[in-house]
This record gives C-alpha cells, sequence and structure tokens, in this order.
C-alpha cells in the first residue's frame, strides 16, 4: 500500500505513521527528514539541497522530486511508503503519481486525521514531557499521578515546547488548510480520500486506519 497520511500538527499524523512504520513494514517518506539526511550524507541530490538553503531559498519541486526517486529505488518493490509533507500542490500530485509509476506502484489512499480546532488548541496547549525521561502528560487529561513527580522516572523535571501556545496552534491550522485545499480535490477526483476522527483514542484511529488499508 501506498498512501498520504494528511493531518494538522498535533492531530496524531507522527504517532499514526510510526504505528503503520512497526506494525505493518512500511516506510515513512517524509519531505523534511529526507532533506536533512541527504544533505548530511552529502548525496548529489542533498549538495544540490544544501547549495539552495545554504542561499535562504526553498527547495525546488525538481529536487524533492529526486529524493523521493532514489527513496523509492532504494525500496523493495512489496514495501509501503506513507508519504508525509508531499504532496503539497497539483503539481506535486501530479509529479507523485509519475513516479510511482516509473517505480510500477500506485496511490492507494489518501487519509486525512480530522480535527476540531479548538479541542486541537486544548490538546496542545496543555500538554507537556517529563525533562529527563521524555514521558508525555497533560494539565486536564493525563496528569502525573504524584503531582510533579514523573510516573516513569521519578524526576521532578518537566518542560513544555515553546511553540505549543493557542496562537501558534491556530496559525499552524491556517496554513495546513491552505497546504492541503490545492491537492485534496485532485484526490477526491479519484474516490481515494478518506477521512478519520483524529479527536478519538490513539487506537481508535489506528483501528480505522487499518480497516481502510485492509
Amino acid at each position: 500500500m501506498n498512501i498520504i497520511l494528511l493531518g494538522p500538527p498535533g492531530a496524531g499524523k507522527g504517532t499514526q505513521a510510526n504505528r503503520l512504520v512497526e506494525e505493518r513494514g512500511m516506510v515513512q517518506l517524509s519531505t523534511g527528514d529526507m532533506l536533512r539526511a541527504a544533505v548530511k550524507a552529502g548525496t548529489p541530490v542533498g549538495l544540490k539541497a544544501k547549495a539552495v538553503m545554504d542561499r535562504g531559498e526553498l527547495v525546488s519541486d525538481e529536487i524533492v522530486s529526486e529524493l523521493i526517486d532514489a527513496e523509492l529505488t532504494a525500496m523493495d518493490a512489496g514495501t509501503g511508503a506513507i508519504f508525509d509533507g508531499y504532496p503539497r500542490t497539483r503539481a506535486q500530485a501530479e509529479r507523485l503519481d509519475e513516479l510511482l509509476d516509473k517505480h510500477g506502484r500506485k496511490l492507494d489512499r489518501v487519509i486525512e486525521l480530522e480535527v476540531d480546532e479548538d479541542a486541537l488548541v486544548d490538546r496542545i496547549t496543555g500538554r507537556f514531557t517529563c525533562a529527563n525521561c521524555g514521558a508525555g502528560y497533560h494539565d486536564r487529561y493525563n496528569l502525573p499521578q504524584v503531582e510533579g513527580v514523573c510516573d516513569r522516572c521519578g524526576s521532578t523535571d518537566f518542560k513544555r515546547r515553546p511553540d505549543d501556545t493557542e496562537e501558534t496552534v491556530r496559525t499552524r491550522m491556517q496554513e495546513y488548510r491552505a497546504k492541503t485545499a490545492p491537492i485534496l480535490p485532485y484526490y477526491e477526483e479519484r474516490g481515494i480520500v478518506s477521512r478519520v476522527d483524529g479527536m478519538a483514542s490513539i487506537d481508535e484511529v489506528a483501528d480505522k486506519i487499518d480497516a481502510l488499508l485492509s
């Protein structure tokens, strides 16, 4: 299966992608991760990308396409792919179709994790983690059993992400809608778009995704 997983920051997209990687052996193709890895490894396309980024410019569609082409070439033909962060425009969506066809693949499903914006703000602004072991907590839904003490490691040091503010979350939602609006109609015409309630529990969301992919 080759899928696109869509969802705004905080919708649980990363969590669900990780489960698909672990349980189905799929490969998550995140353009940001691929770019960083290619630049660090000094591959030909990585060097191209580094030159562009060093000039403070955005990496072109052509370079991103080269990255995806290289990843698909390296992957076993029977391994499914999860596309994350790409495509974001109609032109990129059409280019992805060409790349998949080149490798004897097709896009099977576009899954969007739908969220309620106000509930998402509440979910994100209330979260914090143990600074020592990374265990996750929430002001309202998942406090430590003993106030101020991590359940997992006993540390009393906690931290919050500085960008977990209401203003930032709402800005991210606007950006997400702007980026996904151009590509959803393209895939809806083909009848491969499915929507899942991203506000449900992690297990419930995973079960819905499994059902769509079975």
